[in-house]
C-alpha cells in the first residue's frame, strides 16, 4: 500500500499545496520512518520537532490563503557537515563531538526559508574523507540494499555522503543535502540507486559547511529522481557574500527547463574512461546509456581527455594538502574536544587532542597533506599536481568544442561489502576514478541509476556538463532516467 513516505519532493510539495494531505501528516510519517530505521545508523541526530514545526507553519500558511513556499511541507535530511544552529554538527568526528553552532549554514538557511523542515543530521565519513562511510567516528552507515544472489553481507552505502544516500534510498527522507569533493554525492548515489548532482563549483555557498578541501568542496542535492534534485538545487543555489568563492549569478529555473529531448545535442564518450579491469557489467551499462542517448536524439561522438590518468594522483595530493591546512584549526582551544594530560603544555595538548579526536583516515590525509606542503617537497608534489589540474581542465575545455555533455559510468563497481576495502586505502581511493576529473575542473556532474548488476545492486551512469550548464546535465540525466525506467528499491529488512 502506498504511504506518504513513498512520495518524493515534487509529489509532497504538490500534494500539500492541493490539500490532498497535510504537511503535518507527511512529517509524522517520515519521523516514524526515521525512528524505525535506526539499524541503518543513517542519522546521528534526530530533530522531529524541527520537521513538525515547519510542517505546522506550512499548514497554517495554506489555511490563511498565503502563497506556498517552494518547499513547504517537505522534510529533509541534512548531512552532518552543515552547521545547524543549536543542533550538534560534528562532521562525524570525535574532535567536534558536542559542538552546537550558534549560526546556520547559508544553504540550510535557504532551505528553511523555502519552507523545508529538518528530520535530522545524517551520518557521513569523518570530515568527508572516505568512500564507504566506514570512517565515521559514530559507526558506519549500512546500505539498505542486499545482494539478491544469496549473499547477505552488509554493504557500503558509498561515501562520504553515505547517510544521505542510505536515507533517501530507504525512503526515510524524500531528499537530503550532500557534499562532493571528489565524488561524494555521485558515488553514493550510484551505490544506492538514487539521483545526485554536484553543481558547478561556486553555485552553492560553502559558508557554514565544515571544510575538507576548499577549492573542491561543493554542496548539492540527493533525491529520488532528477526532477526532485532540480527542485532542491534551485533552493540551495545562489550568491552568498559570506563565501568568497560564491558565483554572483542568478539561479535558473531548472525544474521548469527540464526536457529529455536531446535532439541537436552531442554526447561525448571519453575513451580514457575505459580503465583496466573495469567489470563487463559496467561496460555493458555504459553501452546501454549510449543507446539511450541515441534514442533521445543525441549524436554520439568520441572524445579524448588525455590527462585523465593523472587525475586521481593529483587529487590525492591537492585534497590532503588543503585538508592539512583546514583541519589545523582543530586544536582543542576554541571548540570541540580537548584532551589535556596532567602537566601538559600547549604542544602536548595539541598532540593529545588531535590523536584522540581524529580518526585514522583523517590522520593519514593530514600527514600526506603536510608532507606535500613541506619545504623541499612543495614544488615536487603540490605545484606539479596543480599544473596537472590545469591540464585536466584544459582537456575538458577542448572536449566542449565537439560535444555538449559527457556520458561515463559513475563508479567502477556496484556497492562492496563493509570491511572489504578498508585495509587497502589505494583500492578505496580507486572508487573515485570516474568522478574526480570533473571535480578538479569544477564542472557540474550528476549520477542517475541505470540498472542492476547480477547481484541485484544498483549501477549508476554519470553526466558531466560544461561550466554553469546544470540544465544540460539535468536534461541529459532525465533522458537516461526515463529510458532506464529504474524502479527497483531495497526491501525493508530493518
Amino acid at each position: 500500500m502506498m504511504t506518504l513516505t513513498d512520495l518524493g519532493i515534487r509529489d509532497i510539495r504538490d500534494g500539500v499545496r492541493a490539500g490532498t494531505f497535510s504537511a503535518r501528516e507527511v512529517a509524522n510519517d517520515f519521523v516514524a520512518a526515521v525512528a524505525k530505521a535506526k539499524p541503518l545508523n543513517a542519522f546521528l541526530v534526530e530533530t522531529p520537532d524541527h520537521a513538525l514545526a515547519a510542517a505546522d507553519a506550512a499548514d497554517a500558511a495554506r489555511a490563511a490563503g498565503e502563497a506556498p513556499k517552494p518547499l513547504a511541507g517537505v522534510p529533509l535530511g541534512i548531512k552532518d557537515l552543515f552547521c545547524t544552529k543549536g543542533v550538534e554538527a560534528t562532521a562525524a568526528s570525535h574532535i567536534l563531538e558536542g559542538f552546537k553552532p550558534q549560526y546556520e549554514s547559508s544553504i540550510t538557511q535557504k532551505l528553511w526559508d523555502a519552507g523545508a523542515g529538518m528530520l535530522g543530521k545524517l551520518n557521513m565519513d569523518q570530515f568527508a574523507m572516505g568512500s564507504s562511510n566506514e570512517t565515521s567516528a559514530f559507526g558506519n552507515v549500512i546500505s539498505p540494499w542486499r545482494r539478491s544472489d544469496g549473499g547477505n553481507a552488509a554493504l557500503a552505502p558509498g561515501g562520504s555522503s553515505g547517510g544521505s544516500s542510505a536515507a533517501v534510498s530507504a525512503r526515510i527522507v524524500p531528499g537530503a543535502t550532500g557534499t562532493d569533493t571528489g565524488g561524494s554525492i555521485r558515488q553514493p548515489a550510484a551505490f544506492t540507486g538514487i539521483a545526485g548532482i554536484k553543481p558547478t563549483y561556486g553555485r552553492c555557498s560553502r559558508w557554514g559547511v565544515v571544510a575538507f578541501a576548499s577549492s573542491l568542496d561543493q554542496a548539492g542535492p540527493m533525491a529520488r529522481d532528477v526532477t526532485d534534485c532540480a527542485i532542491m538545487l534551485e533552493q540551495m543555489a545562489g550568491f552568498d557574500a559570506k563565501d568568497a568563492t560564491s558565483l554572483d549569478l542568478a539561479v535558473p529555473q531548472w525544474e521548469a527547463g527540464l526536457s529529455s529531448d536531446m535532439k541537436g545535442k552531442r554526447v561525448g564518450i571519453p575513451r580514457e574512461y575505459r580503465v583496466d579491469g573495469m567489470p563487463a557489467e559496467i561496460e555493458a551499462l555504459w553501452q546501454q546509456g549510449i543507446a539511450w542517448m541515441r534514442d533521445a536524439g543525441a549524436e554520439i561522438v568520441e572524445v579524448s581527455l588525455p590527462h585523465t590518468r593523472y587525475a586521481l594522483p593529483a587529487y590525492y595530493i591537492i585534497a590532503p594538502a588543503e585538508a592539512s591546512s583546514n583541519l589545523a584549526r582543530y586544536d582543542g582551544v576554541r571548540y570541540g574536544v580537548r584532551d589535556l594530560p596532567d602537566g601538559a603544555g600547549l604542544q602536548d595538548m595539541y598532540a593529545a587532542t588531535r590523536a584522540a579526536g581524529f580518526g585514522d583516515e583523517v590522520k593519514r590525509r593530514i600527514l600526506i597533506g603536510t608532507y606535500v606542503l613541506s619545504a623541499g617537497f612543495y614544488d615536487a608534489y603540490f605545484t606539479q599536481a596543480s599544473k596537472v589540474r590545469a591540464l585536466i581542465a584544459r582537456d575538458f575545455e577542448r572536449a566542449w568544442e565537439t560535444c555538449d555533455v559527457l556520458l561515463t559510468p559513475t563508479a567502477p563497481s556496484a556497492a562492496f561489502a563493509l570491511g572489504e576495502k578498508m585495509a587497502d586505502p589505494l583500492a578505496m581511493y580507486l572508487n573515485d576514478v570516474f568522478t574526480v576529473p570533473s571535480s578538479l575542473a569544477g564542472l557540474p556532474a550528476m549520477s542517475v541509476p541505470g540498472g542492476l548488476d547480477a547481484g541485484g545492486l544498483p549501477l549508476g551512469l554519470q553526466i558531466i556538463g560544461k561550466p554553469l550548464d546544470e540544465q544540460g546535465v539535468l536534461n541529459a540525466s532525465l533522458a537516461i532516467e526515463q529510458r532506464a525506467g529504474f524502479t527497483a528499491r531495497p526491501e525493508a529488512w530493518w
